[in-house]
C-alpha cells in the first residue's frame, strides 16, 4: 500500500494504490481560486497546499478504508513544477514517512503522467505522447516509467498553447478546457491556420499562436463575436493535427505499435477523436486514460512509485524539491543519516 501526494501545480491530490489498483484519490482543484488571475499565481497556490494538503491525505486514507500502519511507503511528486508548490507536498510527505519510519520514493512529474496508463493494464514497449500546460514530448517507454524522449516541443507547449488561445478568444479559466467546449461547436475548416515544421520530427506552436492573433487582428469584433466557435474549431484542429501526424510518425520511426497519450492535453475531446480513429485506420492500439487521470493527480504518482527505488528513513530527510528537468540532473542526492528511529 503506497500513500501518494501530489502538489506540483495548482491541485491538491492524495491518492492510496497498491500495484496497478487505484484505491483512493482525492484532487481538490483551485481553478475558481485562480480565475480571477487568468492563470496560476504560485504564492498563491503554495498557501492553498499548505491550507489543503492534510484534509486531502485524510480523505485519501479515508476512502481507501486503511489505518497508517497499513502503508508500506509514502510517495510524493519531487518535480518538476512550482517550487514553493512542490515543496508543500514534500514535506508533508517527509512528515508522514518520518513519524512512521517508512520508506519514501520521489517521483517525477513526467513518470506520473506515463504511468497513468498503467491503471489500464498498458504493456511496455510502447510510445506515450505526454502533453500538458509545461511539457510536450514524445516518450518510448522501456520498462516501468524509464523512457527515452524520442521528440520534444522546440517552443511552447501544446497546453500552453490551448491556454494562451483561449485567452486571445476572450475565453474563460482554465482555458484548455473552455476551448474545447467551444470548438466542439464549430467549423474546423473555417480558418486554415499553419501546421508548424510538417518534416522535423519535433513539435512548435509559438507560430501558431501568433498566426490566432493575427487573425484575430483582422476581423471586426462584430464578426469574432459571430464565428468565434468556428475559429477556436480550427486553432484546435491545427494543434490535434500536429500531435496525431507526429505521434505516428514516431511510432512508425520506433517500430511500435502500441501508443499511449498523457497530461492535462489527453483530455482534450478534438485529440482523443482524432487519436482514436488515426490508430484504428493504422491498426495501432492506443490507451486513453480516464479524465481523472489525465490532469495533476497523485493516483498517477502511486502507479509511478511502484516501478521506482524508495529511500529507506532517515536517508530521505535532507531530499530537495525540484522546479525543472535541469535543476533535476544538478540535484545532490540525500546524504545517509543516523537509523535512531523516531519516538
Amino acid at each position: 500500500m503506497i500513500l501518494a501526494v501530489e502538489t506540483s501545480c495548482d491541485d491538491t491530490s492524495a491518492a492510496v494504490v497498491c500495484g496497478r489498483e487505484v484505491l483512493s484519490s482525492v484532487v481538490s482543484s483551485q481553478d475558481t481560486l485562480h480565475a480571477e488571475f487568468g492563470g496560476v499565481v504560485p504564492e498563491v497556490a503554495s498557501r492553498r497546499h499548505a491550507e489543503l494538503v492534510n484534509v486531502v491525505v485524510a480523505e485519501a486514507m479515508g476512502r481507501a478504508g486503511l489505518a497508517w500502519e497499513d502503508l508500506a511507503a509514502v510517495a510524493v511528486t519531487q518535480g518538476p513544477g512550482l517550487i514553493g508548490a512542490l515543496l508543500v507536498g514534500l514535506a508533508t510527505a517527509k512528515s508522514i514517512a518520518c513519524r512512521r519510519a517508512l520508506p519514501l520514493i520521489p517521483v517525477d512529474h513526467l513518470q506520473g503522467h506515463i504511468a497513468a496508463n498503467y491503471a489500464l493494464g498498458v504493456q511496455p514497449p510502447f510510445l506515450c505522447l505526454v502533453a500538458s500546460g509545461g511539457h510536450t514530448l514524445l516518450a518510448t517507454v522501456e520498462e516501468g516509467v524509464r523512457y527515452r524522449v524520442v521528440a520534444k516541443t522546440m517552443d511552447d507547449a501544446a497546453g500552453e498553447a490551448f491556454d494562451k488561445g483561449a485567452r486571445l478568444l476572450g475565453l474563460g479559466y482554465p482555458g484548455g478546457r473552455e476551448l474545447d467546449e467551444l470548438a466542439a461547436r464549430g467549423d474546423p475548416g473555417f480558418v486554415r491556420f499553419p501546421r508548424a515544421v510538417p518534416r522535423g520530427r519535433g513539435f512548435s506552436f509559438s507560430g501558431l499562436k501568433t498566426a490566432l492573433l493575427y487573425d484575430l487582428r483582422e476581423r471586426e469584433p462584430a464578426e469574432v463575436e459571430v464565428h468565434r466557435a468556428d475559429i477556436a474549431a480550427s486553432y484546435q484542429a491545427a494543434i490535434v493535427d500536429q500531435l496525431v501526424e507526429k505521434t505516428l510518425a514516431g511510432a512508425a520511426r520506433e517500430g511500435l505499435r502500441s501508443l499511449a497519450v498523457a497530461g492535462g492535453v489527453a483530455a482534450n475531446s478534438g485529440l482523443r477523436r482524432a487519436l482514436t480513429e488515426a490508430c484504428e485506420a493504422q491498426g495501432l492500439r492506443l490507451s486513453l486514460p480516464p479524465l481523472s487521470l489525465c490532469t495533476d493527480n497523485a493516483a498517477m504518482i502511486g502507479l509511478a512509485a511502484v516501478h521506482l527505488p524508495a529511500l529507506p528513513w532517515p536517508d530521505y530527510l535532507d531530499l530537495d524539491a525540484f522546479a525543472s528537468d535541469a535543476e533535476a540532473k544538478a540535484a545532490r542526492p540525500p546524504r545517509k543519516r543516523a537509523t535512531r528511529r523516531p519516538s
